[in-house]
């Protein structure tokens, strides 16, 4: 017996009839998310050059959107709505523990490369 897909996004709030109308709602979805990107890219608005947690908010928001489209791809492309909760939560949680960690380990790694070329060789104990 065939699986059927739902066909809404948003937790329900935009629904479709068929599956082509939902990837192209998806699609247009994230075309709009990566607009968003590329046009912060190329302007940097001047108030989003403030610092935050030792990053520019400009930076904290691609890695914001960038989540946001992960998330979608893996929800709506890669079935993970129709799989049992379990399931779902394995692979969700580990993949936020990973990016937290790789967030974490690229501020420390990256805060220390540039106080070495800033003031050159520092000895860290930890």
């Amino acid at each position: 017996m065939a699986h059927a897909h739902k066909l809404e996004i948003f937790r329900g709030l935009v629904k479709f009839k068929s599956n082509t109308q939902k990837i192209w709602g998806v699609l247009i979805f994230l075309t709009i998310v990566t607009t968003i990107e590329v046009v912060l890219g190329i302007y940097k608005p001047e108030p989003l050059m403030a610092h935050f947690l030792g990053m520019k908010i400009l930076n904290w928001i691609f890695i914001i959107l960038t989540l946001v489209k992960a998330y979608y791809i893996t929800w709506d492309f890669m079935h993970m709505r129709d799989e049992v909760k379990a399931l779902r939560r394995m692979v969700v949680w580990t993949a936020v523990f990973l990016i937290i960690y790789l967030i974490f380990i690229l501020l420390q790694e990256g805060g220390y490369i540039f106080e070495v070329y800033d003031k050159g060789f520092i000895k860290r104990d930890f």
